[in-house]
């Protein structure tokens, strides 16, 4: 498949083979594998052993693409560009699989802030191979419990589903997190966002670093779900979990802000995630509208599919350039982009994903429709972005609230 990528300033020669090495990555093995476990009937057999999701998962390891984020002797700039663009080759390749890789290393963020020597080398080393998960949503509350600048936020008489208790020096922990946990069939261990017991809601809550291996703690099925198959998410249960005090990373005081970091964070990868995603449609259109014969001319030599295929590409470049800007104002700030920059790529991007790889499947016709030619999951990936990480609505109010 054509690229469609032109080369453009602000990446080192290091970086840019790297990156290289990144689209390679993306193109002849997260793809092929993001098509193959789509097609698996059952999603158990997505995680089973001897899965190619777990070669996946290997292949990026040894990468070291999970490092640059802690890297301290890059350029904070050249850095925020880098991942900008590695999260949009990754998306490129598969939405489900880039997904699954970005939050595999999650705990990194936390482990070290526990304090914990065992803890921090078990899972935050860079020769860990430990899956992470952001354990956030719950059965009762999805996007709401990220709507930090809404009232029921610290709304005491809104209950939430996994509450965290002091006793003594450990934290005893009860309840479930949601089908909805990206890696939550597969993860070792959890950066685990519950209330803490009391009478703040929301607000007063906690991030808590908790092995999965624990006592107490149990999996539930992978999801059945229309797209992003190759990414398995699933409930995670607690039950009576008792952990140190000191693997409570962020406090009641904190976790406010913690929100609206990770927040942040994670909607500004979604933004490049899916520009990537969207510039896939684009190009897998572009390919065939150059081969697809109709009234004796291929089907780009119609004015019509010209101009649809012009629209696609406007719109993929605007959110590329969005999602960019946004990762780059991160680097100014230092910890993650202002909310409502990331906010504003997570919606546009994800918004303009599915409008172009609606408009790509129209291009590709009865094609499109079948099996055999993959626009038709990537409609689907494209589909899932617009809820996931929180939904598109619940998000803008959050960010109209920054303005």
């Amino acid at each position: 498949m054509a690229s469609t990528e032109v080369n453009e300033p602000g990446l080192s020669a290091e970086s840019k083979e790297l990156l290289g090495a990144v689209k390679k990555f993306a193109e002849e093995d997260v793809r092929p594998a993001g098509i193959e476990l789509d097609r698996l009937d059952n999603p158990e057999d997505v995680i089973a052993e001897g899965s190619i999701f777990w070669a996946v998962h290997d292949k990026y390891r040894q990468l070291g693409i999970g490092g640059i984020q802690m890297d301290p002797s890059m350029d904070a700039q050249e850095k925020a560009l880098l991942n900008a663009r590695i999260s949009e080759t990754l998306g490129w390749g598969d939405a489900g699989l880039a997904v699954s890789l970005g939050v595999a290393g999650f705990q990194r963020f936390f482990a070290p802030m526990t304090g914990d020597p065992e803890l921090i080398q078990r899972f935050a080393s860079p020769d860990s191979t430990a899956i992470g998960c952001w354990a956030v949503t719950e059965p009762d509350h999805g996007s709401d419990s990220l709507a930090f600048s809404e009232e029921h936020f610290a709304d005491p008489e809104i209950k939430a589903n996994c509450v965290a208790k002091q006793d003594g020096d450990e934290w005893v922990i009860n309840g479930q997190k949601s089908a909805w946990v990206s890696n939550g069939t597969i993860a070792d261990v959890a950066s685990l966002f519950c209330t803490i017991e009391g009478d703040g809601g929301f607000r007063k809550g906690g991030v808590a670093v908790v092995p999965l291996d624990l006592p107490g703690v149990s999996k539930g099925k992978t999801l059945d779900k229309l797209g992003q198959r190759p990414l398995p998410q699933g409930e995670i249960y607690f039950d009576n979990v008792r952990i140190p005090s000191k693997w409570m990373a962020v406090g009641q005081d904190g976790y406010p802000f913690t929100i609206e970091m990770v927040l942040a964070m994670a909607n500004a990868f979604m933004g490049s995630t899916f520009s990537g995603l969207a510039r896939a449609a684009f190009e897998l259109a572009l390919d065939y509208a150059k081969e697809r014969v109709q009234g004796g001319v291929a089907i780009i030599e119609h004015q019509s599919v010209k101009g649809r295929l012009f629209n696609m590409f406007r719109k993929v470049e605007a959110a590329t350039s969005l999602s960019r800007r946004t990762h780059l104002i991160g680097s100014v700030a230092g910890v993650a982009p202002p909310v409502q920059f990331s906010i504003a790529s997570k919606t546009f991007c994800t918004q303009t994903a599915f409008e172009v790889a609606s408009d790509a499947l129209q291009i590709f016709g009865g094609n499109g429709l079948t099996r055999e030619y993959p626009i038709e999951k990537i409609l689907r990936d494209a589909r899932a972005s617009m809820i996931e990480d929180g939904c598109n609505e619940v998000l803008s109010i959050v960010g109209s609230s920054k303005l």
